[in-house]
């Protein structure tokens, strides 16, 4: 597995990571077994960022990767969690007594006393323009609560502007073939800040992964299900922001292009991977088999795999079924 800079921390990631929403809850019920076996398929393949947050299963997420984790000693592995959506996200919550509060129990779900990497989770805009956030963010570093600090974002101009700071060592934002306004400026900006980037939502809730139909439904506990126009957060974290069938008319002429042998998700993932000023991908995964073909989507690339042909194709889908909805909206 190809290992890339995280930013100027001196560590390395891999250029697959995992998402690992998926193990602590919000799409459907995934067992302690499963998880620890999704998470030791990533491991054992190379994969060395694991993404999580604070509010994943309500911090389930974060503690089985703590437990996980313990059992390997020497992992190199590293863990970028996030915080601020255990309170309303208003500015006047991202105080520094709630940063201190979440990150100590992060703390505790993770068993560690410094964190690896925190990431402001998807704040309202004024969070990410104010200083005394930034402030408040060195004070955690100052004195080893956390090793480094991010911020996932929504929008482009986000983006831009946590870019802009000079501590942030990565942007989470959501990148793939339904998505491709951050291509623009965001992913140039960040490669010349040395700002990582981090791909988020790369199959698009799933409708990249080739399974789904117009058939296809999902657990009441699924936010594919009660997010869909932005019920719960965020419209835009739901199949991107797409319309699930027109999504899936876009899925087909993108898989239909590809070579015998080649799965969309897999061509996909490395597409997003070998984008200039990407540094990690993070696709979820809910067993072994995803975990797995998620990791060995790199291998495509050292195979041959013709990144610039299936890169028209996204384009040109893009241009002719998506940019009228989605460009302007993040």
């Amino acid at each position: 597995m190809q290992q890339r800079p995280l930013g100027r921390t001196g560590r390395e990631i891999s250029a697959i990571g995992l998402g690992t929403w998926q193990i602590g809850g919000n799409w459907g019920e995934v067992n302690e077994s499963d998880a620890f076996d999704v998470l030791a398929a990533s491991a054992d393949a190379g994969v060395t960022l694991f993404d999580t947050a604070d509010v994943y299963g309500d911090g389930r997420s974060e503690q089985l990767i703590g437990r996980f984790l313990a059992d390997r000693p020497g992992h190199r592995i590293t863990v970028a969690t996030k915080m601020g959506r255990r309170a309303d996200q208003r500015p006047e919550n991202y105080s520094p007594e709630n940063f201190r509060t979440w990150t100590d129990r992060s703390r505790r779900n993770l068993g560690v006393e410094t964190l690896d990497l925190v990431q402001l989770h998807c704040p309202p805009s004024a969070v990410i323009e104010s200083d005394a956030i930034y402030d408040a963010l060195d004070n955690l570093v100052s004195d080893s609560t956390i090793a480094a600090y991010g911020v996932s974002v929504e929008t482009c101009q986000q983006a831009l502007t946590a870019i802009a700071r000079p501590n942030v060592t990565n942007v989470q934002i959501i990148v793939n073939p339904f998505r491709l306004k951050p291509l623009d400026e965001v992913l140039p900006a960040a490669e010349a800040a040395g700002v990582a980037i981090f791909a988020r939502v790369p199959l698009a809730s799933g409708l990249l992964s080739g399974r789904y139909t117009t058939a296809t439904t999902f657990a009441a506990n699924d936010h594919r299900t009660f997010n869909r126009h932005g019920e719960a957060f965020d419209k835009g974290e739901t199949f991107s922001g797409v319309d699930f069938e027109q999504g899936l008319a876009a899925a087909e002429e993108l898989a239909a292009v590809l070579p015998d042998g080649v799965p969309l998700p897999a061509a996909t993932l490395a597409w997003i991977a070998t984008r200039p000023g990407v540094t990690s991908v993070i696709p979820g995964a809910r067993n072994v088999a995803q975990a797995e073909a998620n990791a060995q989507a790199v291998a495509l690339i050292e195979q041959g795999f013709d990144i610039d042909m299936f890169d028209a194709a996204v384009r040109e889908v893009y241009d002719r079924r998506l940019r009228k909805a989605i460009h302007t909206a993040w």
